[in-house]
């Protein structure tokens, strides 16, 4: 069995960054950081997460993240499953961060998307089905 254990970001600010994703997962911590440096360039870096999953934030960033508008190559976006989508955007609202924009309307799944303070797109999405086969459908265009 394989499943995703981190993701590694390379982010502006690590506070800032922090309080997006702290008001998203009250129940994840900081479990660790440090310094070191990339490539010759310092910087700082935290885990944050839970025993299982965690994000690495790190401090080097320089310019401007990927164009979700455009074409390039890079990372679209990332989503996290959530049981109360309701309670997700009521902490991001409270901490002040407001959706990018909804996902489909669906009978089977509530989704959002956010962009964070490094403008990374993240997705939130509520499942209203156990069964593979409305979970996952989707229509061909």
């Amino acid at each position: 069995m394989l499943h995703l254990e981190h993701l590694n970001l390379v982010v502006e600010d690590i506070p800032t960054t922090l309080n997006f994703y702290r008001a998203a997962f009250p129940h994840w911590s900081v479990r660790g950081g440090g310094e070191g440096a990339w490539h010759g360039k310092p910087r700082n870096w935290v885990h944050f997460g839970d025993d299982y999953q965690y994000l690495t934030f790190n401090d080097d960033g320089v310019g401007q993240n990927r164009d979700l508008t455009g074409h390039q190559v890079g990372l679209a976006h990332f989503a996290f499953v959530t049981s109360n989508i309701d309670a997700v955007i009521a902490r991001l609202a409270q901490a002040g961060f407001l959706a990018d924009k909804d996902g489909a309307i669906d009978e089977f799944r509530r989704n959002v998307y956010y962009l964070d303070p490094n403008g990374y797109e993240v997705e939130f999405v509520q499942y209203l089905s156990d069964i593979p086969s409305q979970r996952n459908r989707y229509d061909e265009a």
